[in-house]
């Protein structure tokens, strides 16, 4: 734990920050999950439709730091093509 004003600060700070980066990965994995789901099921059109979600919560992490932006390029060229294979 930390012993400096400063330093507790900057934890109870870290641990607000992690509250919002965690949600943000988190509606990013499920946005990315629903995709998958859809394509495996064969429903290409849902799953089209589902596309433009995934990529706000793919570029919203990217923006706000918790995913790099290259990784957020890779992510959205995968779910387009796992969406074009399957159609």
């Amino acid at each position: 734990m930390p012993i400096i004003r400063s330093a507790k600060k900057a934890l109870r700070v870290s641990l607000r920050k992690k509250v919002v980066n965690d949600k943000r990965r988190k509606d990013m994995k499920e946005a990315i999950k629903e995709i998958k789901v859809l394509t495996r099921d064969k429903k290409s059109v849902e799953a089209k439709t589902s596309l433009s979600e995934a990529y706000k919560a793919i570029d919203k992490a990217a923006k706000r730091g918790v995913i790099k932006k290259n990784t957020a390029a890779r992510k959205k060229s995968r779910l387009s093509a796992m969406i074009k294979k399957a159609s």
